[in-house]
């Protein structure tokens, strides 16, 4: 049985758990421009202070020491350091030539976290994140030209492709589009991830996690949470749901809009709180994980953990919050449509 014939069965029995926030753990690290640089990379051009997805080759030990803190922590899955790990926001450090290693190599030290915590009846699972660049496809990014665009869907299908190949080298289980504020951008990393399979001649599960920007209810690009799953359900994704910006509290009646009439998995991953004066967060773990369980409680997830501003220990009060409840059932299809406002075809 393959992980990820593990990882699609796991789904059924039991509410899966996600890991949480990996910027808010190298953050607590104080790591300095010398710290980045490691030895390869001493005499680099430019700054480099902040490229968390490059600490995999020059840092390998503190990622692999950060994944097994979630894995300690009670995660099922953890999540690639690979957030802006694609040619397009690594121009910003003229570092492109190394995306393809970062990948593989942020997935290879998941992969071994993974393996060292994975046990018969409770296998751990790798995540290869995508993530949705520093590039808007649909937005210009300049207001006296709605016209202009600083990306095009070509150029991001060509950078996803090559990240999502380097994922699947180093071992991921599944493959995580995450933070979505541009459905667009979403779409050339689904496209990219299917030129990819076929190329490899393998298929992973497929994650899709969206983003609602503010209390407005939608993504950047303008649609709603329902609006944004019927853009993308096609892609038939394992799971499909929300992750950052929000904290639990406000987050909670966009993930009830989804689980409503999603055909698949259910996944949450919200902030811990909004940031406070000085950008940190101070919801606490126990606080966070009593809306978590109330959440599961109402039937709403099927995978949960957490994005900016926890760590282990709000995934360790997560798991437990979670542990003695049923995984979220999908809705009958009659019943989507009625909540979509269609009705059911009858002969």
């Amino acid at each position: 049985m393959t992980d990820s014939t593990k990882f699609t069965q796991a789904l059924k029995q039991r509410i899966l758990i996600l890991d949480g926030a990996m910027g808010t753990m190298i953050q607590r690290h104080k790591l300095e421009e010398a710290d980045y640089r490691g030895t390869r990379f001493a005499d680099w051009h430019s700054d480099i202070k902040g490229n968390n997805d490059l600490l995999v080759l020059t840092q390998p030990d503190l990622i692999r020491d950060i994944h097994g803190q979630y894995l300690q922590a009670g995660a099922d899955i953890i999540e690639t350091n690979t957030f802006n790990a694609t040619s397009i926001a690594m121009a910003d450090y003229d570092m492109q030539s190394l995306v393809r290693e970062i990948n593989v190599e942020a997935a290879r030290l998941a992969r071994q976290a993974a393996d060292q915590y994975s046990s018969a009846d409770k296998p751990r699972f790798v995540a290869g994140v995508l993530g949705p660049t520093n590039r808007t496809a649909s937005i210009s990014p300049d207001v006296n030209d709605p016209g202009k665009r600083n990306v095009s869907f070509d150029q991001l299908v060509e950078a996803y492709e090559e990240a999502c190949d380097g994922l699947m080298e180093g071992g991921a289980d599944v493959i995580l589009v995450e933070t979505v504020f541009d459905t667009l951008n979403a779409k050339a990393a689904l496209f990219a991830i299917e030129n990819t399979f076929d190329k490899r001649a393998q298929r992973l599960p497929v994650m899709i996690s969206g983003t609602i920007t503010d209390a407005s209810g939608r993504t950047l690009s303008g649609q709603t949470a329902e609006a944004f799953y019927y853009s993308l359900r096609h892609v038939k994704p394992v799971s499909f749901g929300l992750n950052c910006a929000l904290g639990p509290d406000l987050l909670r009646q966009y993930v009830q809009d989804i689980s409503d009439i999603a055909e698949c998995a259910v996944s949450a991953h919200p902030n811990a709180g909004l940031p406070n004066e000085f950008g940190e967060y101070d919801m606490e773990g126990d606080e966070m994980a009593e809306h978590i369980r109330e959440w599961a409680e109402s039937g709403l997830l099927n995978i949960v953990g957490g994005c900016c501003g926890t760590s282990p220990e709000h995934i360790r009060a997560i798991a437990a919050a979670v542990a003695d409840q049923a995984p979220r059932q999908a809705a009958a299809p009659e019943v989507r449509l009625r909540l979509s406002g269609l009705e059911p075809f009858v002969h």
